[in-house]
């Protein structure tokens, strides 16, 4: 692929990432009817639990499309982690490598978000390496964002920069609410993970616009 593709494939991949997970979600959580699934009240992992009519913190856990769900988590980390390895690409030394690594980080801990479910049922290390692994997913994801908006580049719109920094500062700082009450803690965890999605929607969105700067413009520019 040549340097020039990186950047519009790059894109795409992010924008196709987003859309994937927010249908996933709607769809599987659509399907959750009895009780009604609960965007506020119970986690996204609950809809990748396999086991119905168990209760889990309080909350009663049947997700019939769980299955859709856990693809989506595995999916979601290969497409973040390519989307970003390729537009990491675009800068270079020491600022490449951190986002690679970040990138893929994410992208492992997310493929085991999907096969290790988030349920007290089987194996207790099952819902160790779940929660473990969502952890570092969610933190490595939000921090590629902020670096993104502390990239000083000719070309970069300043309010995308504002936009990046904020919207991965916010997603942190929702992660921390999560243990506030049960009955949030839904709405708390997805400002900690819609946080990366509406960048990466964004991101992809304006570079396939041509609202961002190209490789050219980006090369061998110090961080």
């Amino acid at each position: 692929m040549s340097r020039s593709n990186w950047l519009p494939v790059g894109a795409v991949v992010l924008v196709v990432n987003a859309l994937q997970w927010v249908i996933a979600e709607a769809v599987t959580a659509a399907a959750w009817n009895d009780p009604p699934y609960s965007y506020a009240r119970n986690y996204i992992s609950d809809l990748g639990v396999p086991e119905c009519g168990t209760r889990f913190q309080g909350r009663e856990i049947c997700s019939p499309a769980h299955t859709l769900m856990d693809t989506s988590f595995a999916l979601q980390g290969i497409l973040f982690a390519t989307g970003v390895v390729l537009l990491a690409r675009m800068v270079e030394g020491r600022m490449r490598r951190v986002l690679t690594v970040l990138g893929v980080t994410h992208g492992v801990a997310f493929v085991l978000v999907g096969i290790f479910h988030g349920s007290a049922e089987g194996p207790k290390y099952n819902l160790v390496i779940h929660v473990g692994a969502a952890m570092v997913g969610i933190l490595c994801a939000n921090t590629v964002v902020i670096m993104a908006g502390r990239l000083r580049r000719p070309g970069l719109p300043r309010p995308y920069r504002v936009f990046s920094v904020t919207v991965g500062v916010l997603g942190l700082l929702s992660e921390l609410g999560v243990g506030i009450s049960t009955s949030t803690a839904g709405a708390f965890e997805r400002g900690g993970v819609y946080s990366w999605l509406l960048w990466s929607a964004v991101t992809g969105g304006l570079v396939l616009a041509g609202r961002l700067p190209r490789p050219a413009v980006l090369e061998n520019v110090p961080v």
